[in-house]
């Protein structure tokens, strides 16, 4: 990881069954990494998903109705992203 705060290192103590020890050990070791570094790379990038991820939003009825508005509009027609999504990718020459 990089960017990472500088903090003191503190320990982390878990309980694990011999299967998941073991195979957090063949992870890291195909990464070449420690199981120690692997662990905390492997953690912190799940509870960074689980903090940034918005799970639910609540709103009243009035805020949900002006949500709601520009969403039930008619679509109108858009040549240029009729004429975008016709075109092949770059990667498609």
């Amino acid at each position: 990881m990089t960017d990472e705060p500088v903090g003191e290192r503190v320990s982390i103590h878990i309980l694990a069954k011999a299967w998941q020890r073991d195979l957090i050990a063949r992870a890291a070791h195909r990464l070449g990494r420690s199981r120690a570094d692997f662990m905390l790379e492997v953690s912190c990038c799940e509870a960074q998903g689980v903090l940034l991820d918005p799970v639910l939003t609540t709103m009243n009825s009035g805020v949900f109705d002006e949500f709601q508005r520009p969403i039930q509009k008619p679509l109108t027609t858009n040549d240029n992203l009729r004429l975008l999504l016709k075109s092949k990718a770059p990667w498609e020459y």
